[in-house]
């Protein structure tokens, strides 16, 4: 990825209007942190861009390395090398971990991993992140405990090797040695060359991944994008200051909850289903 563009893009759901004009850019290997008050449209941002089908297109565009997306399904999204890294993870009974991993790398691939192949990538990223082989015999985050499913969602990021990894409060229920784990895995990455969207509420993951800048989302707009030190004003200050120096009046919560399974399962579904 050079380049993704978002383009005065309006979306709702359930009839419910959440993005009012987004306009926002992200290059290679650029780190945005993006912030703004609950329900205020970042997780609906985020799953727009990767074409979670709930989300109603109202105007607007996403252009990808000058290909226009914006009606690609999200398994063509995911391909092109973009990821999300849900919020809260769906549990999925009946989906094996490994064939799970191995059908949504191969979704990516021309040709099939070997089955040495896989097996070497993947009990390496389980090292990583220090989770136990034996989960991938599980099914897919059936029974998992909250961090467990955080975690797994990097792994599934450092076996698909995004352009852009889009990551949802990758922190929260997270312990500390967690966090750490997390944070090494993310900046690891983008050390590789992957750029990053990061929505957090809490300014102690940001000092750890260091983004290159930073944009506030309010009333389902960007208010202010700008270099990283909006996020030591968010900490110190809250959004108040928004209304004072902009004008700005924050409205409530205007977004419903996004309780969605990882893009995962919606870019390898057919892969799946095929039996791949």
């Amino acid at each position: 990825m050079e380049r993704l563009e978002i383009i005065d893009l309006h979306a709702s759901v359930d009839g419910i209007s959440i993005l009012r004009g987004v306009n926002l850019s992200i290059k290679k290997g650029e780190s945005l942190a993006l912030l703004g008050p609950n329900g205020h449209g970042k997780s609906t941002l985020l799953g727009l861009i990767m074409g979670n089908p709930r989300f109603h297109l109202d105007g607007g565009k996403i252009i990808l390395d000058g290909e226009d997306i914006t009606n690609l399904g999200p398994d063509e999204r995911s391909k092109r090398g973009l990821f999300l890294a849900m919020q809260n993870p769906s549990e999925i009974p009946g989906l094996n971990s490994a064939d799970f991993l191995k059908a949504a790398m191969n979704a990516h691939r021309g040709k099939p991993l070997t089955l040495f192949e896989f097996y070497r990538k993947m009990e390496a990223a389980y090292k990583e992140m220090g989770i136990p082989l034996e989960m991938s015999k599980r099914n897919l985050n059936e029974g998992f405990s909250g961090g467990e499913k955080k975690r797994n969602e990097i792994l599934q990021m450092l076996l698909l090797d995004p352009s852009l990894a889009m990551l949802d409060e990758i922190d929260s229920g997270l312990d500390v040695d967690a966090i750490n784990v997390v944070a090494k895995a993310i900046n690891e990455a983008a050390a590789k060359g992957t750029s990053f969207l990061v929505v957090s509420h809490y300014a102690r993951l940001y000092r750890m991944l260091k983004p290159t800048r930073a944009a506030i989302m309010v009333n389902g707009r960007i208010a202010v994008d700008g270099d990283p030190s909006l996020i030591e004003r968010v900490d110190r200050e809250g959004y108040e200051w928004i209304k004072r120096e902009l004008g700005i009046e924050i409205e409530k919560e205007i977004a419903p909850s996004m309780n969605q399974v990882s893009i995962g399962v919606c870019a390898t579904k057919e892969a799946i289903d095929n039996g791949k």
